[in-house]
């Protein structure tokens, strides 16, 4: 099994150019579905504890979707396993090591609708202006906090940033997404001062504390190193702690922020999907179910006849 594993992810390494957040998501997906596997005893084969791939069927795997349900796992998070397993069963059929991929065959789960969380703009601006901004690590923070915003970059795709994927003066970022494709994201004028600010105290940082541990990054730690995924989350916690914003917030919540902004603001919806790197127009579709929402409250509230009671 382990071997089936290790090629599946030189697959992806290579010829699927996938981040490593995204291989490490594939990875765990197939660790739990084979744990399941092992622990259910089913497909193992007799002569030891390992799995014997040609017993996996289509019911094997709705049986583990089931198991799913019970610990009432959610349904996008289903249909994420599930899509694991037929990648990974697609490149087993490729390399002739299964004959079928049943993973195929088996439906995906019904996906809950969910309407993205996004800050309503006096708390992305008090947001914003939490940070200390007469330290490194304040300016720094307030950089980061300005970029999410005013670009709605993910944070993985903030973390990888270079001196190289900068253009101050034209304010713009060439920013390498999922499956390695670049595009270009522009930023406003506020994140473009933030930076400046920043990164004039980076490099005095730098020549004082005789940093040259990453001279191409951007976000550094108070070590010198690139900040993590994880300490960008840090980062954002500390600062909604300190703002007293009475709701969960990740850094995903503000690209959530961004593009619903930018959608109540009138911009297209093609070009918030460049933006944001959607493959697909239908991810970015979600937001405007927040935007109708919106537009009916404020209906609701401003017509004569909209409202319950007629006077």
């Amino acid at each position: 099994m382990k071997r089936y594993i290790d090629e599946f992810k030189r697959y992806l390494e290579i010829e699927r150019g996938a981040s490593q957040h995204t291989i490490a998501n594939y990875l765990s997906d197939l660790k739990q579905f084979f744990d399941f596997l092992r622990e259910t005893v089913l497909c193992t084969s007799d002569s030891d504890s390992d799995i014997d791939m040609k017993q996996i069927d289509n019911v094997i795997i709705r049986t583990f979707l089931g198991y799913l349900h019970k610990k009432r796992m959610r349904s996008s998070s289903m249909a994420r396993k599930l899509a694991t397993l037929r990648t990974f069963f697609k490149f087993l059929c490729r390399e002739g090591y299964i004959e079928k991929n049943y993973a195929k065959v088996v439906a995906t789960p019904k996906m809950e609708k969910r309407i993205p969380s996004f800050l309503p703009v006096d708390e992305i601006f008090q947001l914003i202006e939490t940070p200390d901004q007469r330290t490194f690590l304040g300016l720094r923070d307030r950089a980061i906090l300005e970029i999410f915003y005013a670009t709605g970059i993910r944070v993985s795709e903030l973390v990888s940033l270079n001196y190289d994927d900068l253009n101050q003066e034209l304010r713009f970022i060439k920013v390498k997404g999922k499956g390695n494709k670049e595009r270009i994201v522009p930023f406003g004028k506020k994140a473009a001062e933030a930076l400046k600010e920043y990164l004039e105290k980076l490099e005095e940082t730098k020549r004082v504390k005789h940093w040259d541990i990453d001279q191409n990054g951007i976000f550094l730690n108070r070590n010198g190193g690139r900040l993590t995924v994880r300490g960008i989350r840090k980062i954002v916690d500390k600062h909604i702690r300190k703002s007293a914003i009475a709701r969960h917030v990740s850094p995903h919540t503000l690209r959530h922020t961004l593009a619903t902004h930018l959608l109540d603001g009138g911009a297209d919806l093609r070009v918030i999907q460049e933006l944001l790197g959607h493959v697909s127009l239908s991810t970015t579709q979600k937001y405007t179910h927040v935007t109708t929402d919106r537009l009916m409250e404020v209906y609701d509230k401003a017509h004569p006849r909209a409202g319950s009671k007629i006077t």
